[in-house]
């Protein structure tokens, strides 16, 4: 962020937190950038949260510890957040506020961008319809991707979310597409976690079309409030100027949201559920409706978010409002991962909304949606039956109870779980081999044209 800093104030009240409170604030803005000047010379950058006739809340980026009341003045930009955008961006490593972190030479911006974007009229957006291939079955069979879609994974502590976000990152470069970049951002996450990601990106060739915004645990929570608008600029950019395909993922979205209720309470504001701010929703949705394509425009944003679901509870808020916002989710299950299955994804309550707009013939293949609502259907019985055989034994099973059995666990084993990426086409056809031992009136859910046609 290159900011010219103009005014200066020195009429700081007291402090809270990560917020600063101004007095006699006259010329401040809501929304715009400060630098916060103690008198030792360590200067921090802020943002003005709220101002209130004479008064106005700073957000300090890097905390307020060791700020002195008296002495600490406050220069104003008069702008918002910035973040230098181009080309140069790509194959580049930077912090959570935008400030190269890789070792290389500063970044050389073709423009300055606002990173609180600009809100899209909803009739200039083009509905979804291209597959994004992720390599993931459990994904492209099941719950299809669709370009400019926003899906997050709900994971818990401990499941390999970030194994399978670095996997779809890979497979998706590796597909071909012309034009394709990858925007990861991390709030929060550990340093192993972070060397991980950097790795894979390395491993897989394309860092050089990657751009990373780190926001680790040991810095400071508040700019993981930055970190996402960041990167989203970032994409916006890519998206809109230079028409990339643009794959965007933000992990790990809880460590945001326990930094939104930080400032929350620091402002002494009226909790919400669970002590999160009652603004929570709109606040996720500032960021996650940042996805999409324009008619008219051939780049793309996608969005993949990851939230780590404290205690496993899909009912938690950040899960719950964040299914309300975006277009489906992706669930990882503890109990598959302690089976061994990986990716640990649990195909009953994970759902893509906008999968029958990129799927079926002319997108993918003709017997897509069918052969998807029979692999659910089956499964779903199967793990029904399991339950009941724990109960009652398997004395009682039917030969086609047996089979369902057999299904599930075969297509736990098969097809959810993979060492390598799949192609869709590959993915569907793993799927007709798991439907071969059932009888053509056993398959409700696949028209006698479909089997025919496919020989079954």
């Amino acid at each position: 962020m290159t900011m010219l800093y103009t005014t200066e104030l020195q009429t700081v009240h007291s402090v809270s937190g990560p917020l600063l409170f101004i007095e006699r604030s006259e010329g401040i803005r809501a929304g715009e950038v400060v630098e916060i000047v103690p008198p030792d010379g360590s200067n921090r950058r802020g943002q003005v949260l709220e101002v209130d006739h004479d008064r106005a809340v700073v957000e300090v980026f890097a905390g307020t510890q060791g700020l002195d009341v008296a002495t600490t003045r406050v220069r104003l930009s008069g702008a918002a957040a910035r973040l230098g955008v181009g080309l140069d961006l790509l194959g580049r490593a930077l912090d959570g506020i935008g400030r190269p972190i890789d070792g290389g030479p500063p970044v050389m911006p073709e423009d300055f961008w606002d990173v609180n974007g600009l809100p899209v009229n909803p009739a200039a957006r083009a509905y979804p319809n291209d597959t994004i291939e992720t390599g993931v079955s459990a994904i492209d069979v099941m719950n299809t991707l669709l370009r400019g879609q926003k899906l997050p994974i709900f994971s818990g502590f401990g499941l390999p979310a970030e194994r399978l976000a670095a996997d779809i990152a890979t497979a998706a470069h590796a597909a071909g597409v012309e034009q394709f970049v990858v925007v990861f951002a991390a709030m929060g996450i550990t340093h192993r976690e972070a060397s991980y990601f950097q790795r894979r990106f390395e491993e897989s060739g394309h860092l050089d079309r990657t751009i990373i915004f780190q926001n680790l645990a040991d810095d400071p929570p508040i700019e993981r409030l930055l970190t996402p608008r960041m990167a989203l600029t970032a994409a916006e950019y890519l998206a809109v100027e230079r028409d990339y395909h643009v794959l965007v993922m933000l992990t790990d979205m809880t460590n945001y949201c326990e930094a939104l209720r930080e400032v929350a309470t620091a402002r002494e504001e009226v909790p919400g559920r669970r002590g999160y701010p009652g603004y929570m929703y709109t606040d996720l949705a500032s960021i996650y409706e940042r996805a999409g394509q324009l008619h008219h425009r051939p780049g793309s944003i996608t969005q993949l978010m990851i939230l780590s679901m404290p205690d496993d509870d899909i009912t938690h808020p950040i899960p719950d409002l964040t299914g309300y916002i975006t277009e489906g989710q992706i669930v990882l299950s503890r109990e598959l991962h302690r089976r061994g299955v990986e990716p640990p994804i649990d195909v009953l309550p994970s759902l893509s909304r906008l999968m029958n707009a990129g799927i079926g013939e002319g997108k993918t293949r003709a017997d897509h949606r069918e052969l998807s609502d029979q692999l659910y259907a089956l499964y779903a019985e199967g793990r029904d039956l399991r339950r009941l055989v724990a109960i009652i034994g398997e004395e009682g099973l039917s030969d086609l109870d047996r089979r369902l059995l057999t299904f599930a666990e075969a297509f736990e084993a098969d097809f959810i779980s993979q060492s390598a990426p799949r192609r869709l086409l590959e993915s569907l056809e793993v799927a007709w081999k798991l439907l071969a031992p059932f009888a053509h009136d056993e398959l409700k859910r696949i028209s006698p044209q479909t089997l025919a046609a496919f020989g079954l």
